[in-house]
């Protein structure tokens, strides 16, 4: 009977959240006030305040707005193939795609976090996840260029990823669908869940100077669904919270079983103290398989590596290491306030927000004042963590973030609106309708030490009536808040790429100044570059053809190339000469079944190409360069296999051929046809 309560309770909220989003909240048409367009004009020729980073979900990119306009700068790919830049398909790039399961072109990017230093953001690199096949990426700043993925072994379901201590000393990644270890034979019953899947938290370093990321550690927890996570930072710094459901250890109909008890956890991680166990020698050398993929922006060109160690350390086995503080019920959202004293849980289905203090959870540790402990890790006592409890807040907490007069943010689902409170003293001091069912939200700093607290951004999983019809499915909505006052103030709308989950925001000072204009040409190092036209040429390796060609405007280098013959796999490493800021070029070729390429000034860029017919193949620029664009183009003469066509190229001349060199190849037609 029980069982079934729950289920109709569930049916409710399930009913409750499509109802609301179905249906335009009362007046809902005089939420913008008369100023809101002027708070969001960026006059042409002006440039926003602010950079949004934006995660794409089920897109695999990352993307960035300007704030407060809206307007949609740059879609970045990251774990995603990209035929408008040739990512994954240039053979720069395919590298970056590799895994341990082989060439794995799709992702779902749920989260983005700015590299951060003394608790606040840097401008030099923005890190997302990718919750499917277990990776993180991090992108560079100057290049808004996917630079780095490292994969996760012993993981699956990377959802607690990839936030950041305060001085990127460590990105981590939980898992969410927890799995064997990958040194165990994982061929075993699902019913043996209890027994044989555990979560994995790894912990990745990352350098201070170049952003290289390693896979430092990693902690193996009990089989939960380890969902978000938060550094700690100032007083709580050398600390991570990881939210956590399914503490049942289910296996089937999650959105029962899984939320049975009336409280779940957050783990709280000393990491400061799993430094100590690893200088101890504490940690397991475990035999794993994960691929660790690099751009070099002088050769221009990725590397996979294939690892094949981690290190481990048991959660079980080592003291002082993790706790679990009870947390209501179903938890999401996992935040720490700017000062790093509060700690706010989120759950999904729970009727209050509990704020934590972390002053009060070091003395119920020292005083063991534990209920128990599970699977080895001890259990704090709720009331003797708990800084105190948001009453009647919403329906359906998710995510909480914070400005700078000491104020609260939080997304709720079902109710469809972000309110906000005090954090000293729980009070909720404003709502407002978001169109609608929002699930993650962002404050301009709101994860830092020193949150900006001027704009307010809500991600929306559902718009109905927001925008024109496109179709079943329609664009997710982002919703741009003025909080600068008292009272939250809805601006402005837009749609977003895929799925957006979290996002960032960040001055736009931080970034903009330090932004690659160009690669400089004497500092190209790619293997086949062509520095100058007189460097380019064409090339045979026995079935291998490489043709060294150079773009400017507005013409290739070679323009006409003979003698490919069916059966050729031929590479094309076209270098733009431009040195100028925002002239790439790009490269297309007829019945190509891979992508274009895209080369930024001073760079170099490899298509493969693999002619499946006889025939004249134009080859051209897809940029639109210059006003003689469309003359920026040439040929590719394809013979039969085993033509005794030379190999040859040219620019500038159309001279026909000499009368022997016709005979030649009608003696050669005649060959053909016998």
């Amino acid at each position: 009977m029980k069982n079934l309560n729950f289920k109709q309770v569930l049916l409710f909220l399930v009913t409750l959240v499509f109802s609301m989003a179905s249906c335009k909240p009362k007046n809902a048409n005089n939420t913008i006030s008369a100023d809101a367009a002027a708070k969001v004009y960026v006059a042409p020729g002006k440039y926003d305040e602010f950079y949004n980073f934006v995660s794409g979900g089920f897109s695999g990119q990352m993307s960035a707005y300007g704030l407060p306009s809206g307007r949609l700068l740059r879609v970045i790919p990251v774990f995603s193939v990209d035929p408008e830049k040739g990512y994954g398909f240039s053979e720069e790039t395919k590298p970056m795609l590799n895994t341990s399961h082989g060439f794995v072109p799709w992702d779902d990017l749920h989260h983005v976090q700015l590299s951060k230093t003394n608790g606040d953001y840097d401008g030099k690199w923005v890190f997302g996840n990718a919750n499917n096949t277990p990776r993180v990426a991090r992108i560079d700043l100057k290049t808004f260029r996917t630079a780095e993925i490292i994969e996760l072994p012993n993981s699956a379901g990377n959802h607690s990823s990839p936030f950041l201590t305060e001085n990127t000393e460590y990105v981590v990644a939980g898992t969410r669908f927890s799995v064997p270890p990958d040194d165990v034979n994982g061929d075993v019953p699902i019913n043996t869940y209890k027994k044989n899947f555990k979560g994995t938290l790894s912990f990745i370093s990352v350098k201070k100077d170049d952003g290289k990321m390693e896979l430092a550690f990693q902690i193996e927890c009990p089989g939960f669904n380890f969902d978000l996570s938060r550094a700690g930072k100032g007083v709580s710094h050398g600390w991570f919270f990881f939210s956590c459901y399914n503490t049942e250890q289910a296996n089937t109909l999650l959105e029962v079983n899984a939320s049975q008890k009336d409280k779940d956890f957050i783990l709280a991680v000393n990491w400061k103290k799993a430094e100590e166990y690893l200088k101890a020698g504490k940690g397991k050398k475990k035999t794993v398989r994960y691929a660790h993929n690099t751009y070099n922006e002088k050769t221009h060109t990725a590397t996979s590596e294939i690892k094949t160690e981690v290190i481990v350390l048991d959660s079980k086995e080592l003291k002082d290491l993790c706790y679990f503080i009870p947390c209501p019920k179903s938890p999401h959202g996992c935040d720490v306030s700017p000062t790093g004293e509060y700690i706010v849980g989120s759950g999904k289905l729970a009727a209050v927000i509990p704020v934590f203090g972390f002053d009060k959870m070091l003395k119920t540790i020292q005083a063991k004042d534990f209920i128990g402990n599970l699977e080895g890790i001890p259990v704090l006592k709720y009331e003797s963590v708990l800084y105190g409890e948001v009453k009647k807040p919403g329906l359906g907490p998710l995510h909480t973030e914070f400005d700078n007069k000491g104020n609260a943010y939080t997304s709720f689902f079902v109710s469809s609106e972000v309110v906000k409170w005090n954090i000293k003293d729980l009070k909720v001091l404003d709502r407002v309708p978001t169109y609608y069912s929002v699930g993650h939200l962002t404050v301009a700093g709101g994860d830092t030490k020193t949150p900006n607290g001027k704009y307010l951004v809500a991600y929306n999983k559902i718009t109905k009536d927001r925008y024109l019809p496109t179709g079943p499915e329609l664009s997710q909505s982002a919703q741009l808040y003025d909080i600068s006052g008292d009272k939250m103030q809805l601006i402005l709308d837009f749609p977003t790429i895929g799925e957006p989950h979290y996002a960032q925001i960040a001055p736009a000072d931080l970034i903009k100044n330090n932004s690659t204009k160009f690669y400089k040409l004497d500092e190209n190092k790619h293997k086949y570059a062509s520095i100058g036209e007189g460097a380019t040429k064409v090339v045979r390796e026995g079935k291998n053809v490489h043709v060294y060609m150079t773009a400017i405007r507005s013409h290739f280098s070679p323009d006409n190339i003979e003698g490919i013959r069916l059966g050729d796999d031929v590479y094309f490493h076209v270098t733009n000469l431009e040195q100028d800021w925002d002239v790439p070029h790009g490269f297309g070729i007829k019945g190509a079944s891979n992508a274009e390429l895209l080369i930024m000034p001073g760079e170099t860029q490899t298509l493969k190409w693999t002619p499946d017919r006889v025939g004249m193949v134009p080859i051209y620029c897809t940029d639109f360069c210059s006003a003689l664009h469309q003359e920026m183009q040439g040929y590719v003469r394809v013979s039969p296999a085993g033509s005794n066509v030379p190999l040859s190229y040219s620019l500038g001349t159309n001279m026909p051929k000499t009368e022997g060199e016709e005979k030649s190849e009608g003696k050669e037609k005649e060959k053909d046809k016998k």
